[in-house]
């Protein structure tokens, strides 16, 4: 036994325990391994990929932020009110805290570029409108236009037979057709919206009657200009200055009258009235209470070239036209309201 231990002790002190244990190579060796590892736990990270991290995680937050805020946007209403300006959704009622504010009725026949009339029902006491002005404007989704409808109105008193603005009316009119966002203003101060679809505008049926003379054409009905409206002039004269007036038509009524046709820069020997209703898209005679279409003109006077006198009955209420024709040919148009 005691042998055998000595003979590990000779072997031991050969190897690692006497003597130069590691050679100058494998020394070399350990040093560049031992410095290898230890750069390896102290190297500082690139800069570049922190960086590209860094942004991407700022862009991502950004990105569930804003999807977030711009969702809850889009379902929310517009403080006090339940209609957001950017939607477009057809609603006749505008509602504050789930109560209907003021609703609106329009025209069941309701078409662009033509004149209707609105009801508005407004719910809150009269004291909320007494003394301020209430305004219009109208917006259209498709074109983004914008326009004054009902210019302001000074609210002294209530609707008719109410309480309070229940039964506000209000006619105009809209040039497109599609979705129109009427806004309601209070001293120029939103107060509310809704939105109306309006239908394009229908192509109206004429009706002509018979013994209607052949020089009277479609295109000078489809002509008229209802924005020119008949002024006064010449003291007494009503119509277009210098180039058509009557005399007896400054208080126009659906009883039989007299009046005085008066032209300029013509000397025509007959007139030929066609008049022309534009809420019934009708003609009629008008001349010798609504007997005739033609008559014979005189001379000067007033100013004019030629005149003449005649009867004249106006069969209905509303806005008139009143086509003229000098010798057959067509002359002027003279637009009255006429109402009494």
């Amino acid at each position: 036994m005691e042998n055998k231990l000595n003979q590990l002790r000779k072997a031991m002190d050969s190897t690692t325990h006497k003597g130069l244990h590691f050679t100058e190579a494998q020394k070399h060796n350990i040093r560049y391994a031992v410095q290898a590892d230890d750069s390896i736990k102290h190297k500082k990270p690139n800069a570049f990929v922190l960086f590209a991290v860094a942004t991407f995680t700022i862009c991502l937050l950004a990105f569930f932020v804003s999807t977030e805020w711009l969702t809850r946007e889009s379902n929310e209403p517009i403080q006090g009110g339940s209609i957001s300006p950017n939607k477009w959704e057809v609603t006749h009622d505008y509602k504050e805290d789930g109560e209907v504010v003021f609703s609106i009725f329009p025209d069941p026949e309701l078409q662009a570029e033509k004149p209707y009339g609105y009801i508005f029902h407004f719910n809150e006491p009269f004291a909320t409108f007494k003394g301020k002005e209430l305004s219009i404007s109208a917006v259209h989704k498709e074109t983004g236009e914008r326009m004054q409808v009902l210019p302001p109105q000074p609210i002294t008193e209530p609707s008719t037979g109410y309480s309070s603005l229940q039964r506000f009316t209000a006619s105009f009119q809209v040039p497109y057709s599609g979705l129109w966002r009427y806004e309601v203003s209070l001293d120029g101060d939103a107060y509310g919206n809704v939105v109306v679809n309006v239908a394009e505008k229908q192509a109206d049926e004429m009706v002509f009657p018979e013994g209607l003379p052949e020089y009277v054409q479609e295109r000078d009905v489809e002509q008229i200009d209802w924005n020119r409206k008949a002024v006064t002039f010449g003291g007494n004269l009503i119509g277009n200055e210098n180039q058509s007036g009557i005399i007896g038509a400054d208080m126009p009524s659906l009883t039989g009258q007299k009046w005085m046709w008066h032209l300029w820069d013509t000397k025509a020997a007959e007139l030929t009235v066609v008049g022309f209703h534009r809420d019934t898209q009708t003609v009629h005679p008008v001349l010798n209470h609504g007997n005739g279409w033609t008559i014979a003109l005189g001379g000067e006077n007033n100013g004019a070239d030629v005149h003449t006198p005649s009867s004249v009955t106006i069969p209905e209420r509303g806005e008139w036209a009143f086509l003229l024709y000098a010798d057959r040919e067509f002359f002027d148009v003279i637009v009255l309201e006429i109402n009494e």
